[in-house]
């Protein structure tokens, strides 16, 4: 059980919610608005991407570049026989964390763009990039080397350049690392 990695990964993300919405009435400052929001985020990307999700799902993403300069996204997954009660409760507090939180930034995008609050368009903005990476990376190592990942992104973004090839490697640790290969 990790109930302090469970606490934070709640905290940052519903600390920079509440802090949007009841910001102008602690403070007149946009500024300090806008830097303690972002600060927020930040800590919560940090966070959710290097310790909560191996902590609590088992599960990593990165994004490394080569000699010649390509990026490739690794994926790792911890292999778990079974999973205890208590460890399902915060995998499931995790998902449910990470999904409804860019759900939540993309709806102030919206009330922003149509109320033409276009100061704080770049703030949710950040919010929304922060937030939907991770969702990114932890959907893509929840759905690992399955092969049927890249015929799915394909027909959902129509592209044909998506790579066909993916490796995986097992590391010593016991854990899976997928890895896209061939990248543009």
């Amino acid at each position: 059980r990790h109930p302090l990695a469970t606490f934070f990964h709640l905290f940052f993300r519903v600390s920079a919610i509440v802090t949007y919405l009841f910001c102008d009435w602690f403070s007149n400052s946009f500024v300090a608005c806008f830097v303690t929001i972002l600060l927020l985020l930040s800590f919560d990307f940090w966070s959710v991407k290097n310790v909560t999700g191996r902590l609590l799902v088992g599960l990593r993403w990165w994004n490394q570049i080569d000699e010649d300069g390509k990026s490739h996204w690794l994926f790792e997954a911890k292999r778990v026989p079974a999973i205890a009660a208590s460890t399902e409760a915060e995998a499931r507090i995790f998902w449910l964390g990470l999904i409804i939180c860019p759900v939540i930034w993309t709806t102030f995008f919206f009330s922003n763009l149509f109320s033409l609050k276009l100061k704080w368009l770049a703030l949710v903005i950040a919010g929304i990039s922060l937030q939907t990476a991770n969702l990114y990376g932890y959907i893509h190592c929840k759905l690992g080397g399955q092969k049927s990942i890249s015929r799915v992104t394909s027909r959902l973004f129509g592209t044909t350049d998506v790579p066909k090839r993916q490796s995986r490697r097992i590391a010593e640790d016991g854990s899976e690392e997928h890895g896209k290969t061939g990248t543009r």
